[in-house]
């Protein structure tokens, strides 16, 4: 068993540390050989962002053992990837997290039927009530419900499912410890008592913006599948299920009026065949009856009085100072000074490996036009395709890349002593 302080060391070494993780441990083996490894070692990790490897080599233990302390007092339970109640399949991923922080009691997440509900946080009242009827109907047939814990179709999905009877798991873009948004106290409790709260940040990390979308390959990959209820085509919800896309799980979307902005992003899913429309909990149920016989009980559903008797009264959120658009990309509040950042500028002549190479590849053929599919990337760059839609993904997380209409363009300048040939 290794050391839990290295663990939780290598689990805090620079941004998004847990993206990154899995291809430290795949060359090193274990935290303890990568904290002991000489520092021109880490020259050699691939696909590791150059602030990763430079924070590698602070070997400061301190950090860990605060961790330790906070966990200790605050009643949570720290696995590794190597425990055995660690989900196999997060451990799968190429971007599998060395370290979650659990409240509550974890099932047996690689034996249940676990199904993603997620959606726009500006949901229309339509959308609330989709996620909630989804939540409950799925949870009361005995799938596991898991969501973030945002409001409108996140808080909606988790409360229909815990209505339902059913077990749920939470996974937060912050520490347990921090409530958010605040006036979700009593549903952080709900969820820990019914199921568990997860998260890959320690005790005491607060909400940003950039750790929404990292989370969210977490949520698509615990689970069979992920459900779209109302999203934009930019929303964090779309970033969710290409990760799920990506992660080579099921996508489901609940359609909305064709007139409606928060329904393209699933009726896009739709008319892409990416995800398969669902009316009901059933159209989800019969993708797994068979391969969880013992785990799924189909049973008839509510009438849709008994289900609206059941939902009454979904906890509204308060008025939201902020607009829509941020939110519903996932993003933490900003500052007014912070809505309109400065082109980022990366300069690859003066640091040479501030990006891996697939990133950089992407982003040079971006530099060339107005905006490229992905197939259109997968032959400008030469790179396999799957590797083009993991690359891109990341991009989107780093907020590098933009997507509309399936066509994406660059966020950021890329410069070079040589341009490449056009």
């Amino acid at each position: 068993m290794s050391n839990l302080r290295h663990w939780l060391w290598l689990s805090t070494r620079g941004p998004a540390p847990g993206m990154y993780a899995a291809r430290i441990l795949d060359h090193f083996g274990t935290p303890e050989r990568a904290y002991y490894a000489d520092p021109a070692e880490y020259a050699h990790l691939e696909g590791v962002p150059q602030k990763v490897r430079q924070a590698l080599e602070d070997k400061d233990l301190s950090q860990a053992d605060q961790i330790l302390t906070q966990c200790q007092s605050l009643g949570i339970h720290v696995l590794t990837s190597q425990d055995a109640a660690f989900p196999r399949r997060l451990a799968q991923l190429d971007s599998a997290p060395c370290v979650l922080y659990v409240k509550g009691r974890l099932p047996q997440i690689d034996q249940e039927a676990a199904v993603a509900i997620v959606g726009a946080r500006q949901a229309s009242p339509y959308g609330v009530m989709a996620a909630g009827r989804m939540g409950l109907d799925l949870a009361r047939q005995g799938v596991l419900v898991v969501s973030g814990s945002a409001r409108g179709v996140d808080a909606a999905a988790l409360q229909g499912a815990l209505r339902g009877g059913g077990q749920v798991i939470s996974v937060l873009g912050n520490g347990i410890d921090v409530i958010y948004p605040p006036y979700h106290r009593d549903l952080y409790e709900d969820v820990a008592a019914a199921g568990a709260l997860i998260s890959e940040y320690p005790p005491g990390t607060p909400p940003a913006g950039s750790h929404f979308p990292v989370r969210n390959r977490l949520i698509a990959g615990l689970c069979l599948g992920v459900l779209v209820v109302e999203g934009t085509e930019t929303s964090g919800s779309l970033i969710t299920a290409r990760w799920a896309l990506e992660q080579g799980r099921d996508v489901f979307a609940v359609p909305g009026s064709i007139d409606a902005p928060l329904s393209r992003g699933p009726n896009g899913l739709i008319r892409r065949s990416e995800a398969k429309l669902v009316q009901d909990a059933w159209d989800v149920i019969e993708e797994y009856r068979e391969l969880y016989p013992d785990k799924l009980r189909p049973r008839t559903p509510l009438s849709h009085p008994a289900a609206q008797a059941r939902l009454e009264h979904l906890p509204a959120a308060p008025a939201r100072p902020l607009a829509a658009s941020r939110e519903e990309t996932g993003e933490a509040p900003v500052s007014a000074q912070e809505e309109a950042p400065a082109r980022l500028v990366i300069d690859l002549a003066k640091d040479p490996e501030a990006l891996p190479d697939d990133q950089a590849a992407l982003l040079r053929a971006l530099q060339r036009g107005q905006g490229y599919t992905a197939d259109e990337l997968v032959e400008a760059t030469g790179l396999p395709a799957r590797r083009v839609l993991s690359a891109l993904t990341i991009l989107q997380v780093r907020q590098m890349v933009a997507e509309e209409n399936r066509r994406f363009t660059t966020l950021v300048e890329l410069r070079e002593d040589i341009q490449p040939p056009q």
